[in-house]
């Protein structure tokens, strides 16, 4: 009977045109809705290729005329052998490793500039690793995920011609951080390689750990982690779960599959889930990759990552885990609150790339908040090109950028507002498609259907509608907004993991799997060793991570890659223990130097890292004051200004001991085994003289600690002295306006304090201006008197002679 319903199915596909996929599919939802243009295109193709109304192959291929799952699921239709489409099967059709023949044939530019992008390359993340471990490539950014290198043809880089011309000119300024080629990192070492070398032990570092989320693969399966791989990664829903929760009852019901078969991309793309509609890239699906390193994506949700359990549920169960980790909820980022997802700032080649390689995220963003935000002094559009992303010390001049009347063809595939008066554009002179100027204030058509109405700063000063604060801090102090990124007050906080704390075990057989090698073993299919089975793929070693203590308040500063002070948080601080074979450490809480680098000498620098960082985490009142000028962390002298901790380069035992710290019983055991480079807090990376005792940002070569001059004009600790060693009897007129307060009981608050120190800035302004005068006048008159002014002549006397 099944055989006979088959059949007249098939019958009324050949004669009418119908998804013969379905008669096993039944209820899997469509992948775009069928008025789309994407859906109609698709239909038009799989006419063409003789399956009128089969959506599916034109995507995965397979025999859509076979009812036997290892048959349909197998090779592809005639049409597509000699015209574009599938080649094969493809179970996962957004797949790095074959989806030029799918995703590709209707969007080639982004899927052409896929594999130069520093989402599949992680050359940034493979460089940090390996300056950790002595600098193995130095300041190159030439390790990578695989083999490739840059287009010959330089105008292959997506882009406008400003824009092309730029990137052009940072290549020539930053060539370590831009490079023409790279290579595979090497494979994971065997132990005998480690036990001779144990510096190697950071290729399977890389490979266990930090390689499991370019986008050559599909991850490690883990809650929140699970996504697809290639397009799929951010183009296909997961759920944190992993459930499919769709209509298809032969899709699995296991773990690590898609929340739905449905794409999501730009505004005018709906995905419907049960019984809630949505348009965009959800921010979690971009926190899956983006949730350690800088963890900008969960930061910009308000996540900041605890050692603890708390809070428990109802039956007292702790706070399960997220990312293998576990949160505190933090103040949101302040665009996270106005609903904006990561696609509304970042752009197409921010995301898929623009064809040649950049070595680390400033090389790879082109976004700057002046874009939007402008200055105080300038619209956006007032602005030069390159404003704010200088990669030098100097402020960016010239004429300004004005604005863009229309956007590259392909990116109209997406959704792409009216224009209005012109598209906003980037620092590097591409449009923003989402931001169009209309008159002063500018729209921003939000992926999830949304409209904003941004009103640029000028015109906020113009309307007077800026705070005192605000004003004294972006229009008054002007290198607040020359000299310093916006974020370096307005992110008021960010995820500081001090000390990463890196085992790396090859005792008793250890093995973990080399999740970069199971993604090179990819098939016809377009499928990976990882998804196959990752079990196939171990190499000798285990990785385990820890860390000495996470903060999150009043990050410190520093200069970053674009030569402006920003916020700067622990990198890779790499403390690397290494154990042997046998069970022994090869080395242990160990920190590498590195000679003739960031200040120092044969002797070498630490290798641990202060990494700039724009944290994600904006709010609209900005940090303190204080917290930049009255603080020795700010300046990068450590939290405490670093003289709250003990040496950690000694080992601390505690037990019983004597009063002058003899131990006293035999047996006893290190309770904190010392790291014998470093004598420092990990908080603290330049010490009162400025010397620098690690390396801050190792990509580009304006990153470092704030110099002597911008630590003496940030330096304002202190400053209470400068009155209070006066108060209340350091001389008689201080003691009679002590006095006088005291009697008249003035009750001196914070409002009353500021109003003292006001009128005293301008009693003494005024004395020293008006006094200045008065001396002048004074030394004018006693120049005239002594050497202009003739004597008067006495006709008296002219008569006697």
């Amino acid at each position: 009977m099944n055989k006979i319903a088959f059949f007249i199915i098939l019958l009324s596909s050949l004669l009418f045109g119908a998804n013969e996929c379905i008669v096993c599919h039944k209820g899997i939802e469509d992948i775009r809705d069928r008025d789309s243009g994407m859906m109609k295109a698709i239909l038009e193709v799989a006419e063409k290729a003789g399956h009128k109304g089969n959506d599916c192959i034109v995507c995965h291929g397979g025999n859509p005329y076979n009812k036997s799952v290892e048959y349909a699921h197998k090779g592809t239709v005639k049409y597509f052998k000699t015209n574009k489409g599938p080649k094969d099967y493809y179970p996962a059709p957004g797949s790095t490793w074959i989806n030029k023949n799918t995703c590709g044939t209707c969007h080639p530019n982004q899927v052409g500039a896929q594999m130069n992008s520093l989402m599949m390359t992680e050359q940034g993340k493979i460089q940090g690793a390996m300056w950790s471990f002595g600098a193995k490539e130095g300041y190159q950014h030439t390790a990578g995920t695989y083999d490739t290198k840059n287009p010959d043809d330089p105008n292959k880089r997506l882009g406008t011609d400003v824009y092309k011309k730029y990137m052009a000119k940072l290549a020539t300024m930053e060539p370590q951080a831009f490079p023409q080629e790279m290579h595979e990192l090497p494979d994971a070492p065997t132990v005998e390689e480690v036990h001779k070398d144990p510096s190697l032990a950071v290729f399977t570092y890389l490979r266990q750990e930090c390689l499991r989320c370019h986008t050559g693969s599909k991850g490690r399966q883990e809650r929140g982690d699970y996504r697809g791989i290639g397009c799929s990664s951010c183009h296909i829903p997961y759920s944190n779960e992993g459930y499919y929760e769709g209509g298809d009852k032969k899709t699995s019901k296991k773990q690590g599959h898609l929340l739905t078969h449905q794409i999501q991309s730009s505004r005018k793309v709906k995905v419907k889930v049960h019984d809630v509609n949505y348009s965009g890239i959800p921010v979690e699906t971009c926190s899956t990759c983006h949730n350690r390193g800088k963890r900008i994506g969960v930061s910009y949700q308000g996540l900041m990552e605890t050692e603890y359990q708390s809070t428990f549920d109802s039956g007292g169960n702790a706070q399960p885990e997220l990312h293998t980790k576990r949160y505190l909820h933090m103040k949101e980022d302040i665009h996270y609150q106005k609903g904006m997802l990561c696609q509304d700032c970042h752009t197409s080649n921010d995301l898929h790339g623009d064809g040649f390689l950049g070595g680390a995220n400033l090389a790879a963003v082109e976004i700057e908040c002046q874009d939007c935000h402008g200055t105080t002094k300038k619209y956006p559009w007032e602005l030069p090109i390159g404003y704010s992303d200088e990669f030098n010390t100097t402020v960016a001049t010239g004429k300004g950028r004005g604005v863009a009347s229309s956007v590259a063809e392909y990116l109209k595939q997406g959704y792409v507002p009216e224009p209005e008066d012109g598209y906003i554009l980037t620092a590097r002179g591409n449009p923003l498609p989402k931001a169009v100027k209309k008159g002063n204030k500018i729209i921003m058509h939000l992926a999830s259907g949304k409209d904003i109405e941004l009103k640029p700063l000028k015109l906020l000063k113009e309307k007077k509608a800026l705070s005192k604060k605000a004003l004294i801090a972006m229009d008054v102090i002007e290198p607040h907004t020359t000299k310093m990124e916006c974020y370096t007050c307005h992110a008021t906080w960010a995820p500081q993991c001090y000390g990463c704390h890196v085992k790396i075990d090859y005792s008793g057989g250890k093995q973990n799997p080399d999740f970069l090698k199971a993604s090179h073993d990819k098939d016809i299919h377009g499928t990976t060793g990882g998804m196959r089975d990752l079990k196939k793929y171990l190499v000798p070693g285990q990785v385990t991570e820890t860390r000495s203590y996470l903060r999150w308040e009043d990050p410190a500063l520093a200069q970053n890659g674009e030569g402006r002070v920003s916020p700067v948080v622990p990198g890779c601080q790499t403390t690397i223990t290494v154990i042997g074979k046998e069970g022994k450490a090869l080395l242990q809480n160990h920190i590498f130097k590195i000679p003739n680098v960031e200040g120092a000498g044969e002797e070498g620098q630490n290798a641990i890292d202060m990494a700039p960082i724009q944290p994600h985490t904006i709010q609209k009142e900005s940090r303190s004051c204080e917290s930049c000028h009255a603080s020795d962390k700010a300046l990068g002298l450590g939290i405490g200004g670093g003289k709250l901790n003990a040496d950690p380069s000694k080992t601390t035992i505690i037990d019983l001991m004597s009063a002058d710290r003899k131990i006293l019983p035999k047996k006893t055991d290190k309770q904190i085994p010392a790291i014998a480079n470093l004598k420092h807090d990990y908080s603290k990376f330049i010490d009162e003289n400025g010397t620098q005792l690690m390396t801050v940002g190792h990509h580009f070569k304006l990153s470092q600690p704030l110099s002597k001059e911008q630590r003496e004009k940030l330096d304002r600790r202190g400053v209470c002295i400068s009155c209070h060693q006066d108060i209340p009897k350091g001389n008689l007129a201080v003691s009679a306006i002590t006095h006088i307060s005291e009697m008249a009981e003035i009750d001196i608050d914070r409002k009353t304090h500021s109003n003292i120190l006001n009128k005293l800035l301008n009693i003494g302004a005024w004395i020293q201006v008006i006094g200045g005068l008065f001396v002048s006048l004074l030394i004018m008159y006693a120049i005239y008197v002594f050497f202009l002014k003739k004597e008067p002549k006495n006709p008296r006397n002219e008569g006697w002679k």
